[in-house]
């Protein structure tokens, strides 16, 4: 019950990694808001809330309705995000600048709204939910891993600035998840289980990450357990950042 009497507030929180994010918190302790497009779909016992990431005016009202219904704000999780597929020709200038200003411009709005809220708590951290497109190079996701490398680059910027006003700020960079998005992608692929076999393959625990695993790296990060951790990108990927294993057939 690390989060006892802390507030916290996750993006995205209504589905996959955010409602894990808002469940476990929940679990420590915290008293939660979720913002999101649908927040009726938000796990029991949290605040729930309207917000468009993607607008400034509809942040900053969401952001203040959060700090006044949970009586401020100590933790941020910016988890809300779109995924996009394809190389540098398959999306055009307005889909490049519609995916930026969500996943990488919506951290932006967000933490800038609750940073005046953050200055007032002993334990404030902000964490970002990030990716290994950040880290390494995946087939056709050049618009995603643009932006996920602009979130990487964020959160370390981030840190160093605000790091002397006691706020931390790290990133999580999960491998590919188990999440809503995956699905839909999954569901619109030519051979839905080739495709998903595919993508378990290309981790070496062999199986897509769960969003309740990516949820505990978050709410460690969050945690004022991780007092001396800022600055930090965690991979929740099985290994398909730093390890090269062989193949499992050679493997003796």
């Amino acid at each position: 019950m690390e989060f006892a009497g802390l507030k916290a507030i996750v993006t995205g929180g209504a589905s996959g990694i955010g409602a894990a994010t808002a469940q476990l918190l929940q679990e420590r302790g915290a008293v939660v808001a979720v913002l999101d497009l649908r927040p009726e779909q938000a796990p029991e016992g949290v605040a729930a809330i309207q917000c468009d990431v993607s607008d400034d005016g509809s942040v900053r009202r969401a952001v203040q309705e959060a700090a006044e219904r949970l009586g401020g704000i100590d933790v941020v999780a910016n988890n809300a995000g779109v995924g996009a597929q394809g190389t540098i020709e398959s999306n055009d200038d307005d889909e490049w600048h519609r995916v930026f200003d969500i996943n990488v411009l919506g951290m932006v709005r967000v933490s800038r709204a609750a940073l005046p809220y953050l200055r007032q708590s002993s334990h404030a951290a902000i964490v970002n939910t990030c990716s290994v497109a950040a880290t390494a190079g995946l087939p056709q996701r050049a618009l995603y891993s643009a932006t996920k490398g602009a979130v990487l680059s964020l959160t370390l910027a981030m840190a160093a600035d605000h790091l002397q006003e006691g706020i931390r700020v790290n990133c999580v960079n999960p491998g590919t998840a188990d999440t809503p998005w995956i699905g839909r992608l999954l569901s619109a692929a030519a051979d839905p289980e080739a495709e998903r076999a595919a993508l378990e393959a290309r981790q070496p625990h062999g199986r897509l990450v769960c969003p309740e695993e990516v949820a505990a790296a978050i709410v460690y990060l969050a945690s004022p357990l991780a007092g001396s951790t800022t600055g930090v990108d965690l991979a929740v990927d099985g290994g398909m950042q730093a390890l090269r294993l062989r193949p499992r057939s050679a493997a003796s």
